[in-house]
C-alpha cells in the first residue's frame, strides 16, 4: 500500500504542453478518479505514474520514494488497460499467474493467489477457458484479477470499461467498487465518463487542458463547483448557464435574466454577491433538478415562473423539459405526471438555494 504524490509534473511532446505542472496527493488506500474531456492530460498523467511515459519536469513519488527514473517493472504498480491485453494462447489461470511466474513466485503461492483473486471476482469457473471464450465483462474481470494477484502498492486503471456496452458498464462499475472495498489498495482510475467518476471515486480530479480544475469528493464537485468548467462537466444533463445581470432593488439583490424574468437572490448570499452588481459578464448556473414543476412548497428561496416548453423528453422516472431564457437553452426535470407539453406554457419553480453565480470572463464561481 502506498501514497502517491505528483509535484509540479509536466509533460511536453515537442512544443505541445500536454500536462502543465500538476500537483496532487493521493492517500494510501484511496480511490482517485481522473476525469475530463479528450486531450485534457488524464491518461498521460496515469502513464507517467506507471512509468510508461517519461516526465518532462517535476517529481512523482510512490510510497515516499521518487520514481522519476525507476522503470515500470520496479515501481510495484499493476495496470488494467482499456483493451484487456490478455494473452490469447493462455487460459485464464495462466494469464493471471504469468506475472507471478516471471517473479519466480513459488507454485503453491501462485495457486493460492490466483484462486483467491478468482473468488473475489467470481471467475473461478472460468480458469480453464481461453480469452476468446469469454465475454467482454469476463475478460475485464480477468485483467483485474491479473492485477490483484500481484498485490501491488498501486492499481492503475486506464478507461477499463469504455469497450463494454452501457448495461455491462454499470454492472462492472459496481464490481470494481466491491473489489476496492475488499482489496484496499491505492487506486488511480482514468475515465472520460463523469457518471463513472462520481460513482466510483473517494475523490475526483477534474482535468482540463493539462491542468487540474478542481479536486474533491463527488458531492463537493456536484454541489460546490469552483469553476464554470467543473459545473458544466459534472452532472448529467449538464448545469444550465443563463446570461444574467445582478441588480439591487428595495434593499435586496435580484438576478435579472430577461426584461420580464428576474429571480430574488437568497439572503444568505447577498454579502458575497453585492461586489458584483452591474458586472456585464455574469452567468446564472442552475442544475436541471432545481427547475421543476410548480407545486406547494414551504422551503425558502423557491421562485415560480412560467415558460413555453419547446421540447419534452419522457425518461420514465422523470421528464426532461427544454425551453429558452435570454437566448440560452434551459433544461428542467419535472414529474412525468406534471403534464408537460411541447409548444405550451408551463408553470415551473426554480430552487435558488442551489443557484451558482459565475463570472464568465474568469470562469470562476463567485
Amino acid at each position: 500500500m502506498a501514497q502517491v504524490s505528483l509535484r509540479k509534473v509536466i509533460k511536453k511532446y515537442d512544443e505541445v504542453l500536454a500536462v502543465r505542472g500538476v500537483d496532487l496527493d493521493i492517500a494510501d488506500k484511496e480511490f482517485i478518479v481522473l476525469v475530463g474531456p479528450s486531450g485534457c492530460g488524464k491518461s498521460t498523467t496515469l502513464r507517467m505514474i506507471a512509468g510508461l511515459e517519461e516526465i518532462t519536469g517535476g517529481d512523482i513519488e510512490i510510497g515516499g520514494n521518487i520514481v522519476n527514473d525507476v522503470p515500470p517493472k520496479d515501481r510495484d504498480i499493476a495496470m488494467v488497460f482499456q483493451n484487456y491485453a490478455l494473452y490469447p494462447h493462455m487460459n485464464v489461470y495462466e494469464n493471471m499467474s504469468f506475472g507471478l511466474k516471471l517473479k519466480k513466485t513459488p507454485k503453491q503461492e501462485i495457486d493460492q493467489r490466483v484462486r483467491q483473486a478468482a473468488g473475489i471476482l467470481d471467475i473461478t469457473e472460468l480458469l480453464d477457458r481461453k480469452p476468446k471464450q469469454l465475454s467482454g465483462g469476463q475478460r475485464q474481470r480477468v485483467a483485474m484479477g491479473r492485477a490483484i494477484v500481484r498485490d501491488p502498492k498501486v492499481f492503475l486503471f486506464d478507461e477499463p470499461l469504455s469497450n463494454l456496452d452501457a448495461k455491462l458498464r454499470v454492472q462492472m462499475r459496481t464490481e470494481i467498487k466491491k473489489v476496492h472495498q475488499k482489496v484496499r489498495t491505492t487506486t488511480v482510475y482514468v475515465t472520460h465518463d463523469q457518471v463513472e467518476a462520481m460513482t466510483l471515486a473517494d475523490r475526483v480530479v477534474v482535468m482540463n487542458a493539462g491542468l487540474i480544475e478542481q479536486v474533491g469528493t463527488p458531492n463537493d464537485l456536484y454541489h460546490s463547483p469552483a469553476t464554470k468548467f467543473v459545473a458544466g462537466f459534472i452532472g448529467s444533463p449538464a448545469m444550465n448557464f443563463i446570461p444574467c445581470q445582478l441588480e439591487q432593488a428595495a434593499g435586496a439583490l435580484r438576478v435579472r435574466l430577461t426584461d420580464k424574468l428576474a429571480f430574488p437572490v437568497p439572503e444568505g448570499r447577498t454579502a458575497r454577491y453585492t461586489p458584483h452588481i452591474g458586472k456585464p459578464s455574469l452567468v446564472l448556473g442552475l442544475r436541471p433538478e432545481h427547475i421543476a414543476e410548480t407545486r406547494p412548497h414551504t422551503e425558502p428561496n423557491q421562485h415560480d415562473f412560467e415558460q413555453v416548453i419547446e421540447v419534452v423528453e419522457p425518461m420514465g422516472m422523470e421528464t426532461l423539459v427544454y425551453f429558452t431564457v435570454g437566448g440560452a437553452e434551459v433544461c428542467g426535470r419535472v414529474n412525468p405526471n406534471a403534464g408537460a407539453t411541447a409548444e405550451r406554457p408551463m408553470k415551473l419553480r426554480a430552487d435558488l438555494s442551489n443557484m451558482h453565480l459565475i463570472d464568465d470572463i474568469t470562469g470562476k464561481v463567485l
